[in-house]
């Protein structure tokens, strides 16, 4: 992924308003990120937990979420859970239900996308063996970085394709 700026991030949010991106929390060290290693950018707020946002590229330009971990659901796990976009395997809360709120009247009317993602949204880094999951077994697979990493990126289309379907 080639580096983007605040103004980049900001205008790509697809599902909130313009104030709202203005108001989001950017990671502090967007020039010191490994760009080289991402397929999309994603964070989470530290002033607010249940936030998270996530930025790839569609069709030559970013795009964005803004991410809510859904009031009232599970936020923990007791047991080793998967996430949903790289397949990562994690213990505990190491997996987070996100849900995205959809574009348009729908969105409005409160409809939202959910899927079991990466809690601290570093799917790209787990993928290439670049941070490794807290957990004593890890499953071993005969796919190759790039495999793995084209997986990955088809399971954020499929999840923005969602967020982004009107009705």
């Amino acid at each position: 992924m080639e580096p983007l700026g605040e103004n980049d991030i900001r205008a790509s949010f697809v599902n909130c308003s313009k104030g709202e991106a203005r108001r989001i929390s950017l990671p502090r060290d967007l020039a010191d990120l490994p760009w080289e290693d991402l397929d999309f950018l994603g964070w989470r707020d530290p002033g607010a937990p249940d936030r998270g946002y996530l930025v790839t590229v569609r069709d030559g330009k970013p795009a964005g979420v803004t991410l809510r971990v859904p009031q009232g659901g599970p936020r923990s796990f007791t047991k080793t859970t998967m996430c949903s976009l790289c397949l990562t395997g994690h213990p505990g809360s190491g997996v987070s239900l996100l849900a995205a709120r959809k574009v348009g009247a729908s969105g409005r009317d409160g409809n939202t996308v959910g899927a079991y993602i990466c809690a601290d949204l570093a799917c790209p880094l787990y993928v290439r063996g670049k941070k490794v999951p807290l957990m004593t077994m890890r499953y071993k697979e005969s796919l190759s970085v790039e495999e793995r990493v084209a997986r990955m990126r088809g399971n954020v289309d499929q999840f923005l394709d969602k967020v982004l379907q009107e009705g």
